[in-house]
């Protein structure tokens, strides 16, 4: 379902043009990079972040319906990774159903106690190089759907627990979650070309040296 996303939400962002720029990446084939765990990090720029001028919601904006479905991101999402199917009625209100917290372990019926983690916090990444981007680009960011690994349902105790902290202070409280979230981090960063600071290179070199190597397949969005 979230590849179905990617053609709509280019579309929606361009309908923006009035008053921001669709990056022109929207529409363009995603190309396939390939990467060990344990040379990822060495491929990140290292760079002290700056907090200065954001805004969650002016920089980034809210939840979005990109297909014009009657579903916004998060609605999507829930649904994509459900384990038990809620019934959907009216406008995408989502009822029963069941959801899987990888982050700690914890399997939650009910959509009102999840959270949608961007698994690289909005406010990480405006540290980290969006501050730089355009307002449709950091929409796009936002909101994105062609990567399941950037936007995750998880608990909301365990969302609330991380707030916009970065693997050198905050880590999946699941042990078995440690390596998957190290090499999530990694291929987001990747994508976005996002920089990493100093604490969080050595964070990262120190998990990804204890996981196993493994590729970490990406596709960068110019």
């Amino acid at each position: 379902m979230r590849s179905a996303i990617r053609t709509a939400l280019a579309g929606v962002l361009a309908c923006t043009v009035v008053v921001l720029t669709a990056p022109a990446h929207a529409a363009d084939a995603p190309v396939e990079h390939g990467v060990a765990l344990h040379q990822a990090v060495a491929k990140l720029p290292v760079a002290a972040e700056e907090r200065t001028g954001y805004n969650r919601e002016s920089s980034f904006g809210g939840w979005i319906d990109a297909d014009l479905n009657g579903c916004n991101t998060r609605a999507e999402v829930l649904l994509d990774e459900a384990v038990t199917a809620p019934t959907v009625t009216g406008t995408c209100t989502l009822s029963g159903g069941s959801w899987y917290s990888w982050y700690d372990d914890t399997t939650v019926t009910g959509a009102r106690a999840l959270d949608i983690d961007h698994l690289v916090p909005l406010a990480e990444a405006w540290d980290s190089g969006a501050s730089h981007w355009t307002k449709a680009r950091r929409v796009a960011y936002a909101n994105y759907l062609d990567d399941p690994r950037h936007l995750v349902a998880v608990t909301a105790r365990a969302n609330r627990s991380k707030a916009d902290q970065d693997p050198a202070a905050w880590m999946p409280p699941s042990a078995g979650a440690t390596c998957r979230y190290t090499a999530d981090w990694l291929s987001v960063k990747l994508t976005w070309g996002l920089s990493i600071d100093a604490a969080e290179h050595d964070a990262l070199d120190e998990l990804a040296a204890d996981c196993p190597d493994q590729d970490i397949v990406y596709s960068p969005v110019p």
